[in-house]
């Protein structure tokens, strides 16, 4: 399998997604139920494995040299819903904490993103999805208003942090499939 090659970092600051629907996967984070956070989780990532189902032969094949293959794109989603865990957590048992920074691209090159076995990834993304997922459903009344925030000085409730988190796994899965 290939090694990971870092593509150019992503500066964005893409917690403009809570105000507006995204122009590229059309995903608006305002419009669902927060009760539904948990369903909504679940459902993405077994779209994701699906793919892998799907598309296994190919699932390490960059359609171009700046976009990430499937395999790396499901090893981002899968440790991204690993550090809304984290993060989740903290949110829930401590007071206006600050997450730890993470630098998603070095990530990627240090964990060989695409070097990895699409099988497994596969297997963890669900499995890292059914723990969040596990998680944010015991999430009751005034627990949705308790904040958390970024090393970049971004803050969040529990409800805005749900509704960004949707949008990043939403918009990986438009980018596999407009590949």
């Amino acid at each position: 399998m290939p090694e990971t090659t870092a593509l150019e970092a992503d500066g964005k600051d893409w917690t403009w997604v809570l105000e507006r629907v995204c122009p590229e996967c059309n995903v608006d984070v305002r419009t669902f139920p927060i009760a539904e956070v948990g369903a909504l989780i679940r459902a993405n990532a077994r779209a994701f494995a699906g793919e892998f189902d799907e598309h296994a032969a190919t699932a390490t094949r960059r359609s171009s040299p700046d976009r990430w293959s499937l395999l790396e794109y499901g090893c981002h989603v899968r440790d991204v819903y690993e550090l809304y865990l984290l993060r989740l957590d903290l949110m829930l048992t401590e007071n206006d904490p600050q997450y730890p920074n993470w630098d998603q691209d070095t990530t990627a090159v240090e964990e060989n993103y695409g070097g990895q076995d699409p099988l497994i990834v596969a297997d963890q993304i669900v499995g890292s999805a059914d723990a969040l997922a596990d998680r944010f459903d015991t999430v009751t009344g005034d627990q949705w208003q308790r904040t958390g925030r970024r090393s970049d000085g971004a803050s969040f409730t529990v409800e805005s942090f749900a509704r960004y988190l949707l949008h990043d796994p939403e918009h990986h899965l438009w980018d596999v499939r407009t590949s």
